[in-house]
């Protein structure tokens, strides 16, 4: 006969909030917070002169048994471990996290001083339980530079950056992170630097970790300055480009292109990536968020000379035109404006016109409105008509006025 099993939800009042366990001596402290005996013990004999709950300084550290509480859960427990007409036991199950908040803080001065895997291990789960777990330490004084400084450590172990990654991209989203954790990018100095950290993941951390380390960055990158020390730091780029052009995971293709998308700014930041491959990169993936980069790219005369060193990535880009999302087909127009208009290149112009892309652009340019990119379309067919067999584009003409890139 299987033995069923039966779940039930433990009274949050019979838990003791250190251990979240059923309190087997409960014992409360002049706060009115109750506890069990032994964790409060523990608390107290670590050096604590606070009440764990309420973070009270307690005026005096005796504490008195609970007799009515339990009694209570005595009672609980005797009705809860049987069935009626059963000899079944009955299984409890509690729907909150491993550790509690007070837990929380214990582990949290304990990675502050040591940086230890498993004590990391312990936040990521808090923190990964809800909401109101992430807003919670997020409000803990410091927490934020606690898990921060674990990257900036010498000789912790990959497991232990990893986790401080995976903490630092679950709380990003909650108010002012991202903030502070910028001013400490800006502040660090080459031989105390997170950013190094973040790199020696890149190189050698599980896939998981590599895609969270490269979103922290993307989120990092508020201001010019923060983008061009992140961009600079450490090969940064090389990394990221490598792993572009390794990895099989879209996840990570995806985060990746649009962090480089994002520190983009400079000349000198388009021309590292040019000079590293990235033309090529993506020009043989073409997913959205490769054309959102190669856009910016070919704004540089190096980024268009590089795109036209391969004609055939413009007829990969023209088979596409019609089966993207309105902003990838806006970058994708840009592309070939740059490419047949700005640097006039015949060999470019002759896979476009190939592709059939003069009937393709004719498609963007009519469900466009007024603005840049039909503009642009109108100056692509004007370029491309002299290749066009439909000779009845032989009289179109355009007048344009908008901005051409350097």
């Amino acid at each position: 006969m299987v033995k069923e099993e039966l779940y039930i939800t433990v009274p949050s009042v019979f838990r003791c909030p250190i251990s979240l366990d059923v309190m087997k001596s409960p014992v409360s402290l002049c706060t009115g917070v109750t506890y069990d005996r032994s964790s409060i013990q523990q608390w107290l004999e670590s050096g604590h002169n606070t009440c764990p709950a309420t973070m009270q300084v307690l005026p005096s550290k005796d504490f008195v048994p609970n007799l009515t509480l339990h009694r209570l859960i005595n009672l609980w427990v005797q009705s809860s471990t049987r069935r009626p007409g059963s000899d079944s036991p009955r299984l409890l199950q509690a729907a909150t996290p491993a550790i509690s908040e007070v837990q929380a803080k214990l582990l949290i001065e304990k990675i502050e001083s040591e940086s230890c895997a498993d004590s990391l291990s312990k936040v990521v789960e808090f923190v990964s339980f809800c909401e109101e777990n992430r807003r919670f330490v997020v409000t803990l004084d410091g927490f934020v530079e606690v898990i921060a400084c674990v990257l900036t450590r010498k000789c912790v172990e990959i497991e232990a950056l990893e986790m401080s990654v995976r903490i630092l991209d679950l709380i990003l989203g909650e108010d002012g992170v991202k903030e502070r954790l910028n001013k400490l990018i800006l502040k660090s100095n080459q031989e105390n630097n997170i950013l190094s950290a973040i790199v020696l993941i890149l190189q050698n951390g599980s896939l998981n970790s590599k895609i969270k380390s490269v979103r922290v960055l993307d989120s990092l990158a508020l201001d010019s300055e923060s983008k061009r020390k992140i961009a600079d730091s450490q090969n940064l780029i090389f990394i990221l480009l490598h792993l572009l052009k390794t990895s099989n995971n879209q996840s990570l293709n995806d985060a990746v292109t649009s962090f480089l998308t994002t520190v983009s700014i400079t000349r000198s930041i388009k021309s590292l990536l040019i000079q590293n491959g990235a033309v090529e990169i993506l020009s043989n993936t073409l997913t959205e968020k490769s054309l959102k980069l190669l856009a910016i790219l070919c704004t540089s005369s190096e980024g268009r000379l590089a795109i036209g060193s391969e004609p055939k990535w413009a007829a990969g880009i023209v088979e596409k035109l019609l089966k993207m999302s309105k902003t990838a087909t806006e970058d994708a127009v840009l592309v070939l404006w740059s490419m047949c208009c700005v640097s006039k290149d015949e060999k470019v112009k002759e896979e476009v016109a190939k592709g059939n892309g003069v009937t393709k652009i004719l498609v963007v340019m009519q469900r466009e409105g007024e603005g840049n990119v039909k503009m642009m379309c109108r100056d692509l067919v004007k370029a491309l008509r002299a290749g066009c067999k439909d000779r009845c584009l032989g009289s179109y003409e355009t007048k344009t006025t908008h901005i051409r890139p350097c």
